[in-house]
């Protein structure tokens, strides 16, 4: 039945260390029964390269099951080599930049990493690799203190939004 056809969706998570990316990604996924991988823990627990992500992710795509995407997102052209492997598999992707303030990421870092050194240093390296996203990314922006309800609203807006 081709008009009767499921409309896959991608959510796309990203944001600096501490923001709350995880924590969203994860209860929207739970939320909505959907299927959630990350990228970049894909990646580091198992020594994956990059291109070998990528490849999981065109695996994943196959079973045409909607998903929420978090990880290997931070600059605008890993964002695009994502996008363009959904939109191959028919895929709708939206993208979801959770922002917070340096204090909340500061103290939340410190709290997970246990030493402030420890949470300057992985702070440092993503302020110097998180890329904020072009005009053209249409990014749907939360902030990292709202509650899960109103992100969750906000998400849901903006996939209405890109029908």
């Amino acid at each position: 039945m081709e008009g009767n056809r499921k409309k896959l969706r991608a959510v796309l998570v990203f944001g600096a260390p501490g923001s709350g990316t995880t924590t969203f990604a994860e209860k929207f996924a739970r939320k909505y029964n959907l299927a959630y991988y990350n990228l970049d823990e894909i990646q580091e627990v198992y020594g994956f390269s990059h291109d070998a992500v990528l490849s999981i992710l065109e695996i994943i795509t196959k079973a045409k099951q909607s998903i929420v995407v978090e990880g290997g997102l931070k600059t605008e052209k890993d964002r695009t080599e994502i996008r363009n492997i959904l939109r191959a598999q028919n895929f709708k992707p939206t993208l979801v930049w959770v922002q917070t303030d340096f204090t909340t990421i500061k103290v939340r870092l410190r709290a997970k990493y246990k030493t402030i050194k420890k949470a300057k240093e992985v702070y440092d390296t993503a302020v110097a690799e998180v890329e904020a996203p072009a005009d053209f990314e249409k990014p749907v922006i939360l902030s990292g203190k709202h509650t899960f309800e109103t992100q969750t609203k906000h998400v849901l807006a903006g996939l209405a939004r890109a029908r």
